[in-house]
């Protein structure tokens, strides 16, 4: 069978695609992959992808802007490639924009089935799983996203086991040799190579410059490792901040490397320090040990290293992590809760197959994969019974068997452990809503015998309350998104909405015997 998978990201989302990838060809299948143009280079870092098709994501944009006529005939050019080359048998689209979404629809055959995110046939939105939903509606939620992104892909691609682990394939020759030609210059220097990545998406989510710089020089002084940093052209200029401060030597590769060179140059490394970037999922992949540090809006629990073994670094803030698109009251002191020290500590420890002591101002992980299969983190500093801590486990435990249709799990214990306060806030807004949803299923079960206008708008208000109430708690938000996306879907059929209320009347009786 041809398996088609969309990821229209970046890259470390690329990267992080490579589970689905195994998972599928573990299953005896042929695995093709449609990514933007200039991630196309690095698809021959993910190993068992059969065929590769680059969308000319931006130059079908400017085409709208010059002739919407030339857009139109470059799209059927590259659905033409797909259906000629690789006619996929199941296409399974892990983007949830809506261009990637119209892709997905345009590149599924008559005889064919899309997973994960598409549109119906009047080009609304019509995600395949509830697991699909959880993926899209998790990612803005930051107190909501129990589970590793590559989890979620997984699972919105239909795998169950297959694939949980992140293998690239190794480096070529020819990468290898250039990163060997960029690594001669300090070749004699020290006892090997330390990379930094002080790069990432934004700033608030950047380690300061001087902290990896201090954190450099103890790797140099201390254990002979020489420092290399890595990075975009776009980059640069933290790499020179870093030189204006550096007494000890180091080699710049920031703008350098090709994305297989990069691979190379981190495959010759014995330590990855970076922050939360495609950098670090590629160091996973490579098996290359690293400490990555969140800040801001990144947190590990969903953005962390699918690889057991490496370590996290978090700012130990109440107010981690932050949400979207909210200003920092706090001038993002985030950014130096974690010390040099502490960096440092963690990456010793790894080189040396050791775990670090606790530090001050630091929530310290490693990863690990669990009973279950998806990836989660063990606290090395203490926090495994902080109530954050507890309601991730007891999220992952209840929510994995809702997405997943099963009965819900025995109780945990995680939720009589929670702050009396948490507990209390969890329980008042939960029960409310259960008693909500009953009401919604009893008059629901009225209106079914004797549909009157008054029934129906008594009804919608119930409808609408569990919303409301729900979304009221910032732990609770996502059970409100769920509960609109799977009751909006089933809209339609009195039947099926009744049976959505009766799933999700069992998911809230079951947090809160948890919490009892």
């Amino acid at each position: 069978m041809n398996v088609l998978i969309i990821n229209l990201t970046r890259f470390g989302d690329l990267i992080q695609t490579q589970p689905v990838i195994a998972g599928f060809k573990s299953r005896g299948h042929r695995v093709g992959l449609v990514c933007l143009s200039n991630f196309a280079s690095a698809a021959g870092l993910l190993d068992g992808v059969d065929r590769v098709f680059a969308f000319p994501g931006a130059g079908l944009l400017s085409g709208l802007d010059k002739d919407w006529r030339l857009a139109v005939r470059d799209l059927s050019g590259v659905r033409r490639a797909v259906f000629d080359d690789f006619p996929p048998d199941e296409t399974v689209n892990l983007t949830p924009s809506i261009s990637s979404r119209l892709l997905a629809y345009g590149l599924t055959p008559a005889s064919g089935r899309t997973t994960g995110f598409t549109v119906d046939e009047l080009g609304f939105n019509a995600d395949t799983s509830t697991w699909a939903a959880f993926l899209q509606l998790a990612g803005a939620n930051r107190g909501a996203s129990p589970f590793n992104v590559c989890d979620l892909f997984r699972r919105s691609a239909g795998l169950d086991r297959e694939g949980n682990a992140l293998v690239l394939a190794a480096p070529g020759e020819a990468a290898l040799a250039r990163a060997d030609e960029l690594l001669s210059a300090q070749a004699g220097a020290g006892e090997g190579f330390a990379a930094l990545q002080p790069g990432a998406s934004e700033e608030r989510r950047r380690w300061p410059v001087d902290y990896f710089l201090e954190t450099a020089r103890m790797l140099f002084e201390r254990d002979g490792l020489v420092p290399v940093l890595l990075g975009t052209g776009g980059e640069a200029g933290l790499g020179a901040r870093f030189a204006e401060g550096a007494d000890f030597p180091f080699i710049d590769c920031m703008g350098k490397t090709s994305l297989t060179e990069l691979a190379a140059v981190l495959s010759r490394c014995r330590v990855l320090l970076t922050n939360d970037t495609g950098t670090m999922h590629l160091a996973a992949g490579l098996n290359v040990p690293l400490c990555a540090v969140f800040l801001a809006t990144a947190q590990p629990w969903d953005t962390g290293p699918y690889r057991a073994g490496n370590i996290c670094l978090e700012p130990d803030m109440d107010c981690h992590p932050c949400a979207f698109g909210k200003t920092c009251p706090r001038d993002e002191a985030c950014r130096r809760a974690v010390t040099p020290e502490a960096m440092y500590a963690c990456a010793r420890a790894l080189v040396r197959g050791a775990d670090p002591e606790p530090a001050p101002g630091a929530r310290i992980w490693r990863t690990r994969t669990g009973a279950d299969g998806f990836m989660e983190l063990q606290s090395l500093s203490g926090h495994d019974g902080a109530d954050r801590t507890l309601w991730i486990g007891l999220q992952r435990a209840h929510f994995r068997a809702f997405l997943d249709g099963e009965a819900a799990p025995v109780r945990t214990g995680l939720g009589a452990r929670l702050g009396p306060d948490m507990r209390r806030e969890l329980s008042k807004t939960l029960t409310s809503a259960r008693d909500m949803l009953f009401l919604l299923s009893q008059q629901g079960a009225l209106l079914r015998v004797n549909p009157r206008p008054q029934a129906k708008t008594k009804f919608l208000a119930s409808w609408q309350r569990v919303q409301n109430i729900l979304s009221s708690n910032n732990y609770l938000n996502i059970l409100a998104l769920l509960w609109m996306f799977e009751s909006q879907r089933q809209g339609d059929d009195l039947a099926s909405l009744l049976s959505v209320a009766e799933r999700h009347l069992g998911l809230l009786t079951a947090l809160l015997d948890d919490l009892a």
